[in-house]
């Protein structure tokens, strides 16, 4: 990634700091601390519209983002990242789901049918921006959380804003506590 080439921002969120990085095509990442090396400081820079759409998302007022993304990727991790976002709202899928709405063509051909979930998996864990494309909301078959990138805390707390729709005035405080 060329520095001249990118802006980023902290967001300070319900569940913690999420660092923003921006291309000129839009937003390449979403990260939780530790996550990603932060760029230079002096490409730091605001980005008022991806903040105010994380600002109504965490208020219970955003379903669906419109910030435009510019995520890099290999085709298959790319289709992965575009079946995350038919997932509705509020909604969960398991591995096996999500690898089964996946073109077969985009699977490398020494994946067996039977290890698509899996490879669907590594795929989901390299999505670049989480929450936005909504990987947290993949979970194992039998109901299960498993494996996010900001911890399954952060991934239960953004199930739990999503599942109720509107989020008691009390969702912050409670999700800031379990960090």
């Amino acid at each position: 990634m060329n520095d001249a080439e990118v802006t980023w921002d902290i967001y300070e969120s319900p569940i913690g700091p999420l660092t923003l990085i921006a291309g000129e095509a839009g937003l390449r990442g979403l990260w939780f601390p530790g996550k990603t090396p932060v760029p230079p400081e002096s490409t730091r820079a605001p980005m008022p519209a991806v903040i105010e759409q994380l600002e109504a998302y965490f208020r219970g007022e955003l379903r669906t983002f419109g910030v435009p993304l510019d995520m890099r990727g290999t085709p298959f991790d790319r289709a992965v990242w575009r079946c995350l976002l038919d997932i509705p709202y509020g909604e969960t899928e398991s591995y096996g789901g999500l690898a089964a709405r996946v073109d077969p063509d985009v699977f490398r051909t020494d994946v067996e049918p039977w290890q698509r979930a899996r490879a669907v998996g590594a795929a989901n864990g390299r999505n670049p921006v989480s929450i936005i494309v909504p990987c947290h909301r993949v979970i194992g078959a039998d109901g299960s959380l498993t494996g996010y990138g900001g911890g399954l805390h952060r991934k239960q707390a953004l199930l739990e804003l999503e599942g109720s729709g509107r989020p008691d005035p009390a969702w912050s405080t409670r999700q800031t506590s379990l960090l």
